[in-house]
């Protein structure tokens, strides 16, 4: 059922952002300046039916392809599309044929407004569930995003393991979704409402981390993590106490990467050298990298910096080989932050 009430949820429920009943599907954190500047020349329309929760626009992707997951009526795609720029590519896939029509209505108006002389954004109709199934070679893409989607399916291992085999080595899927702090009772995702509004779906994060070691991404990284607001009492009645959190993480495909936060003495000096991070890079919630500052990490994030298109924003201090145990810290806890930010507007 989870595939066909997305279908009608997102289809024919929700006309626009101002229909959702949580703020489970809202971006909160306002987007950095060139984030903001790409919104700014994505068509209204477009913009109006935008449920993501979080931001998945990471950096350093000019000249790169891109796979959007659940690319919905595109708004994603279309902000990708620009930082990318016309020599880069961006395929983005849903399953709502409404969504899909949003989408391509305006292809050939974000290629005259980004000034392309050809549209670099293409659209595909398919179930990420089912990737497999569509004309996508393995190893062709240098990322896959997607904002507030997989929560929706009902095999979550399968997309992780189609992103896997579809990324190219040093790869990344940066991805945004909606976690419970539990495993949450199966009969849930039986209601349209708690399942389209992302509850119902929602993994358990011990489950997450399961599923994509699983399919070959040994290490995730959180990058950021909110506390979800609940605030309509017949919604929140039938969800037992779960608490819910909105967190954005990257996955890199890379071969060789320890389980654990191995020490081998290595660390990096990140060289300020990414558009609107030239003070600090975060790069991920345990690594505010600030500029000119040597920073140790442990072999894992050395390679995430030095095997991937970051590389050249870095400079590397190879500490020798030498192992020198486990970096403290690298626990099971829960990893997301159990306090409620300040709430702003969904972008």
């Amino acid at each position: 059922m989870n595939i066909e009430n997305s279908r009608d949820y997102y289809g024919q429920v929700l006309q626009g952002s101002s229909d959702l009943r949580t703020d489970a599907c809202c971006t909160m954190s306002p987007p950095p300046a060139p984030i903001r500047l790409a919104l700014e020349q994505v068509h209204p329309e477009v913009r109006g039916r935008y449920y993501g929760c979080g931001l998945v626009a990471p950096e350093a992707i000019a000249g790169k392809r891109v796979l959007d997951l659940g690319s919905g009526a595109g708004q994603d795609s279309y902000v990708l599309a620009q930082l990318v720029g016309e020599h880069g590519e961006v395929v983005g896939i849903d399953a709502t044929p409404e969504q899909l029509a949003v989408a391509e209505r305006h292809l050939a108006w974000h290629r005259d407004r980004f000034g392309y002389a050809r549209s670099n954004v293409s659209f595909l109709h398919g179930d990420i569930e089912h990737l497999d199934g569509l004309d996508l070679a393995p190893g062709s893409f240098d990322l896959i995003v997607s904002n507030c989607v997989i929560n929706l399916v009902a095999d979550k291992g399968a997309v992780f393991r189609s992103a896997h085999r579809l990324l190219r080595e040093g790869g990344e899927m940066h991805f945004a979704d909606v976690y419970a702090d539990r495993r949450l009772p199966p009969g849930l995702r039986d209601d349209p409402v708690l399942h389209g509004e992302c509850l119902a779906g929602a993994s358990y994060w011990g489950d997450f981390m399961g599923q994509a070691r699983q399919a070959g991404f040994i290490d995730p990284r959180l990058v950021t993590d909110r506390l979800l607001g609940i605030d309509d009492p017949a919604i929140a009645s039938r969800l037992g106490g779960a608490r819910f959190f909105s967190a954005t993480w990257r996955l890199f495909r890379l071969s060789g990467l320890d389980t654990a936060c191995e020490d081998y003495g290595q660390a990096v000096r990140y060289l300020g050298t990414l558009p609107d991070t030239e003070a600090f890079y975060l790069f991920d919630k345990h690594h505010r990298l600030e500029t000119g500052r040597v920073f140790p990490v442990c072999r894992n994030t050395w390679s995430m910096l030095a095997d991937t298109r970051l590389r050249p924003h870095f400079e590397f201090l190879d500490g020798g080989g030498r192992h020198l145990g486990i970096f403290a810290g690298c626990g099971t806890a829960l990893p997301f932050d159990q306090a409620s930010g300040v709430p702003a507007a969904c972008c």
